[in-house]
């Protein structure tokens, strides 16, 4: 299945072997990933950087031709590419389809639309002009590519987050070096046989995966990259965050979250439930802006907790392959194991457990159960820290104002949410969220509104056009008039 490392348009037989991707539902090998040295991810990260000069020159229209012929054989192959994707990362087949290769796809497609990456600034007076002149001045502000930029890309959906970051990327001129999750590099690797097919230049995209985190290591601290671009977890943003600093590279980091959902006393509690729910299926809740921290009024907390807890016990988990099952498996026999400490740790902490708890009777897979704790308070664990498993903890609150300072009272800022059937109500609630995006009464989003976090949910912009500005510099030309 594995054609080696992709570096500067060949593909290379890795000079660290192969190691092996495990199905999570079946604990059966996917297939072989190629371990790079970092060595390998210096040349790719030079590779890319040779090329940067002709693929920053070459018209947007072209690159948005080829970014277009990348979509078009995604889509194509949505099929076979679904199935490596649900069986790499233990998605359910109808996500594998609609929110991985779908969503990737459709990244490819809205990128391959020409911007205009220039405008003009309307003149000024300059009263000490150029070489002491007064006169008018004319100005144009300019988007330039930011150079190579590193894309490290999350585990649970390596092909819409990997897309999100490879075409805005390439869209504005850059060029790219993808080093994709260990858990499941292998459809990463097939999205750069797309892009190859599509007619990328040689060195444009280059992709080095690894199970040890030395060939991360070395991306980021290549001299060759201007740019990190990370999805990941708080701690290792961290740890890139301080390289980049070391050298000023520009970064984009998409962090932790603990998401609060805040249901007042006017709240529609089945469509809070059914929202607040995805986070039992949703990924299995691996997933950032998951709803996990559900902070509800004290009227209808009883209500909110007896219907979640149904919910729960409505969810068939199983095998991602069958049609209806909602909950596949987590990622790894370790990610079970952390999640269910978790779950007995907030046992400790005095939280009840009112759904799940225990360890599905499955005979193969790293399944948990969906699980609500209930009876929760905000300096437990379980409700400050990132559990990123189906596990969703409850908090009552008396007054509006203490569910917002709950709310925010928080090191995370990604995603919030707020459920009120008076919507002008929801939505001056929502202006007090100290996070990046606030769904009113939905977990939906739009895909051209800016996404990213506040505080330690990370920096800066990206999604539609905001993903434009996020890989590219601001340059201003100025000339008298």
């Amino acid at each position: 299945m594995s054609r080696g490392l992709f570096i500067g348009g060949s593909w290379a037989e890795p000079e660290g072997g192969y190691y092996d991707v495990l199905d999570p539902a079946t604990e059966e090998t996917v297939g072989p990933a190629p371990e790079a040295t970092p060595d390998q991810a210096h040349a790719a990260c030079a590779a890319a950087r040779e090329a940067l000069g002709p693929w920053s020159r070459t018209a947007p229209e072209e690159r948005a031709a080829i970014l277009g012929r990348a979509a078009e054989l995604i889509r194509d192959r949505l099929v076979p590419y679904a199935e490596l994707a649900r069986a790499e990362t233990g998605a359910t087949t109808g996500t594998a389809r609609a929110m991985q290769v779908g969503v990737a796809a459709a990244r490819f497609r809205r990128y391959s639309r020409v911007e205009p990456a220039e405008w003009a600034i309307a003149p000024q007076i300059n009263e000490a002009g150029p070489m002491g002149r007064a006169g008018v001045m004319g100005a144009l502000a300019v988007r330039q590519p930011v150079g190579v930029v590193a894309c490290i890309s999350s585990y649970n959906n390596p092909w819409a987050n990997a897309a999100g970051k490879i075409a805005p990327a390439l869209a504005m001129g850059n060029t790219v070096v993808v080093k994709p999750a260990p858990q499941d590099p292998l459809s990463v690797y097939r999205m750069a046989e797309a892009l190859e097919a599509a007619g990328v230049p040689p060195g444009a995209v280059n992709v080095v995966s690894g199970a040890s985190a030395e060939v991360g290591e070395a991306v980021v601290a290549s001299p060759d990259v201007d740019m990190v671009s990370f999805t990941g977890s708080t701690a290792v943003g961290r740890r890139i965050a301080e390289v980049c600093g070391r050298e000023m590279k520009r970064q984009l980091m998409e962090l932790g979250g603990k998401g609060a959902a805040l249901v007042l006393d006017d709240a529609d509690i089945p469509s809070a439930v059914s929202g607040i729910g995805t986070t039992f299926s949703f990924y299995s809740g691996q997933i950032c802006t998951a709803p996990t921290r559900v902070l509800a009024h004290r009227s209808v907390y009883d209500r909110l907790v007896e219907q979640l807890a149904a919910y729960a016990g409505r969810l068939k988990v199983g095998d991602p392959r069958e049609p209806d099952t909602v909950v596949g498996p987590v990622i790894s026999a370790a990610h079970r194991d952390r999640v269910e400490s978790y779950v007995e740790l907030g046992r400790k902490e005095g939280a009840v457990v009112v759904a799940g708890g225990e360890r599905p009777p499955l005979a193969t897979g790293f399944y948990i159960a969906p699980t609500l704790l209930a009876d929760c308070t905000n300096d437990m664990r379980v409700a400050r820290e990132e559990i990123f498993g189906p596990v969703v903890c409850v908090i009552p609150f008396e007054e509006e104002e203490e569910g917002i300072a709950l709310a925010n009272d928080t090191d995370y800022g990604l995603i919030d949410y707020v459920w009120s059937r008076d919507v002008a109500r929801a939505f001056r609630v929502a202006r007090r969220l100290r996070a990046g995006g606030v769904g009113v009464n939905t977990v939906g989003r739009n895909m051209e509104a800016p996404f990213g976090g506040f505080k330690k949910s990370g920096v800066g912009r990206d999604v539609g056009s905001y993903a434009l500005h996020a890989y590219s510099e601001v340059q201003s030309i100025v000339w008298p008039g």
